[in-house]
């Protein structure tokens, strides 16, 4: 009896096992990044117009394992890391660094793919630390930039982000829980909603244009709107590896730490480089 219930419980093993792929780093996402959100990984600059302000990021995010089952339902696990850089323009090719932003952190997606549409989600468990840099300090005066002193800003949190996609259309909305914040007396919630839109191959074999919006309400003293939309064209694979280059408009509340009671407005030239 023994031997029977053994064999029976590694037959079925077996069979289960058989049906999953595994896959350690494929070279891919298994949930592509919400376009217009700019807390997704970038690699690439954004040049402010009519602003002496360029914004460096420097970041990827990965997934480590992915587990794909009956070729239409994928459970991947990955890491995040990202720096997001506030630079402005001087003379001579000198590029002073006022603020950078640091996040890292793990995260999980799920989709499943059927005839007509994809749906998944994602969840997010990260660290995000701002920080004021010596292009923010005045040193023949001794002192910082508008006197505009340094604080400690960080935050830890959960993000759940829902997507559903047809057409190449892509609709999600989710929910951010801030468990941990400096300032402490910060809100502790944002809700986004957005989609995306890339018309794959429209112009030429690997060139499609796309456009993405995104609304993030986050929970500072009071709930504020932040709206971020991108237009532009895409070489390569629209839903992978490619050159982006697009335009933005931003409106609402700096997505630095160490400015994020600050009022943001602007229409930007961007450039990406997607991993």
């Amino acid at each position: 009896m023994k031997k029977i219930v053994f064999g029976l419980l590694l037959l079925f093993a077996t069979n289960t096992f058989a049906q999953y792929k595994f896959e350690m780093f494929p070279d891919d996402l298994t949930i592509q990044p919400f376009t217009a959100n700019f807390l997704e990984p970038k690699l690439g600059m954004l040049f402010m117009i009519d602003e002496n302000e360029i914004r460096l990021d420097i970041g990827n995010s990965v997934d480590a394992l992915r587990f794909e089952y009956d070729d239409n339902t994928v459970l991947s696990f990955g890491l995040d890391l990202f720096t997001y850089t506030r630079l402005r323009a001087e003379r001579n090719f000198h590029f002073p660094v006022d603020a950078v932003d640091y996040l890292f952190g793990f995260n999980a997606g799920w989709k499943k793919i059927n005839k007509c549409a994809e749906f998944g989600a994602r969840l997010r468990l990260s660290h995000i630390s701002a920080h004021f840099a010596d292009g923010h300090y005045d040193g023949s005066n001794q002192r910082w930039l508008d006197y505009d002193y340094p604080i400690v800003y960080s935050r830890e949190f959960l993000e759940f982000i829902g997507y559903y996609k047809f057409s190449d259309l892509r609709l999600y909305a989710g929910m951010t829980y801030i468990f941990h914040v400096d300032p402490s007396d910060l809100g502790k919630d944002i809700y986004h909603l957005g989609f995306d839109y890339f018309m794959k191959d429209k112009i030429a074999g690997g060139v499609s244009p796309f456009f993405g919006y995104d609304l993030r309400l986050a929970n500072l003293y009071a709930y504020t709107p932040n709206h971020s939309v991108e237009a532009g064209i895409k070489f390569g694979k629209a839903g992978g590896k490619g050159l982006k280059v697009y335009l933005q408009y931003f409106s609402g509340k700096s997505v630095h730490g160490e400015y994020f009671d600050w009022n943001k407005q602007f229409a930007a030239l961007g450039v990406n480089i997607d991993l």
